[in-house]
């Protein structure tokens, strides 16, 4: 009796009033925050947190697409071929990398990288420019002269091979001997250009003298055997 006299005297529960907070929603769930600030401001700060997510996906895209480039560089640095376009080849080496055989006829050599050609045939490619020919004149003929040919650097000054550059310079220091220069000496100062260019031009000026000589003598042997 007295627990059904204490459940008839117990007052009802209130009702209290829903908020936005409680409202289920199918789409996302709404936060205190956002439901006690304007639409207006919502959409805006919505907006400027996609505009953030947005930039930090694309640094992150254009991060990978640089760490690409390194990638591929270094492929196509070892490999010598694009891997886009890489088709397999009969020779392969042990370690990984691929014996690329010098593209000019009768050559065994291992071509360059970037290049079809081995270093002895480099000037073969009309696509690189980073390589010229020893000018160093090994012999003279009717055609003109034949010169080395040999590939080196183009910036390499003067244009001559390693071989031809120290023979130059035999040819230079016997000049300057001759002029009375001692440069295998350590005491003497370096001669300076116009030292040698005068040297070059004395050597020049007793050749021509030599031959005019040699033509005068020729001449007078002629007048005598026609007189």
């Amino acid at each position: 009796m007295t627990g059904g006299a204490s459940s008839a005297t117990k007052p009802p529960p209130e009702d209290h009033p829903i908020t936005a907070a409680e409202i289920p929603s199918t789409s996302a769930a709404v936060s205190p925050v956002e439901s006690m600030v304007p639409h207006q401001e919502v959409l805006r700060r919505r907006s400027h947190n996609l505009k953030q997510l947005t930039k930090c996906y694309r640094d992150h895209y254009w991060a990978l697409m640089e760490d690409l480039k390194i990638h591929y560089r270094d492929y196509y640095w070892n490999y010598g071929v694009s891997p886009l376009q890489f088709k397999p080849l009969q020779d392969n080496a042990d370690d990984g990398n691929i014996n690329r055989r010098c593209a000019s006829v009768g050559c065994k050599l291992t071509a360059m990288a970037l290049t079809s050609f081995c270093h002895l045939h480099i000037l073969s490619d009309s696509k690189q420019r980073l390589y010229k020919a020893c000018d160093y004149v090994i012999k003279s003929a009717q055609a003109g002269p034949i010169t080395c040919g040999k590939p080196i650097l183009r910036s390499t000054t003067p244009s001559l091979c390693a071989v031809h550059f120290q023979k130059a310079q035999k040819h230079v220091t016997r000049a300057l001997r001759k002029a009375g220069l001692n440069v295998s000496s350590s005491s003497k100062l370096a001669p300076k250009f116009h030292v040698i260019l005068a040297e070059y031009v004395h050597q020049i000026q007793s050749m021509r003298k030599a031959a005019r000589k040699e033509n005068r003598s020729k001449v007078a042997i002629k007048e005598e055997t026609v007189d």
